[in-house]
């Protein structure tokens, strides 16, 4: 058994989809690093700052997930070079639908070919959390929508000061 997972994302903000993933990984891995991507190439809601309190409060203060497990970290290099720091081979990709699956493919081909040492496992989250989206939870509660089916309690309250 491996004994590191990196599970990278953008996480603005996280949601129940992505918490599944890492529920999961934990079964299958001694520790899973929470990579926060900080590239500038996406328009960020929160700042990545924001972005690792957030995942941490969803997961160690909401869901009280052990801390010794779980590491929050930023990223701004190559998923394949966290590997070589965190001397893992092993990234963790979560996929809610078949649509996902072709922009997946494609990012695990690649980091293949960066390093043919990392394989890439996906992961689906559970039925009732595969329609989530970060992007749909920022709508909705932009719009002023109930979104406590989507994620937890502390990343709500964030969300919805950001919005107010």
């Amino acid at each position: 058994m491996n004994k590191v997972a990196i599970y990278p994302g953008t996480f603005d903000p996280i949601t129940f989809g992505h918490i599944d993933v890492i529920k999961k990984g934990l079964g299958l891995f001694k520790r899973i690093v929470v990579a926060v991507s900080d590239v500038d190439n996406k328009d960020y809601l929160f700042n990545s700052d924001e972005r690792i309190e957030i995942v941490k409060k969803a997961l160690f203060s909401d869901l009280k997930l052990d801390r010794k497990k779980i590491l929050v970290i930023s990223f701004t290099s190559l998923t394949t070079d966290l590997c070589k720091k965190y001397k893992s081979n092993i990234i963790l990709r979560g996929l809610r639908a078949v649509s996902d699956f072709e922009y997946e493919f494609q990012l695990a081909g690649m980091n293949r070919k960066l390093n043919n040492k990392v394989e890439t496992l996906f992961l689906m989250s559970d039925v009732e959390h595969q329609i989530i989206s970060s992007k749909f939870v920022k709508e909705i509660v932009k719009l002023k929508g109930d979104i406590r089916k989507f994620t937890t309690k502390s990343t709500i309250k964030l969300l919805r000061e950001k919005y107010e």
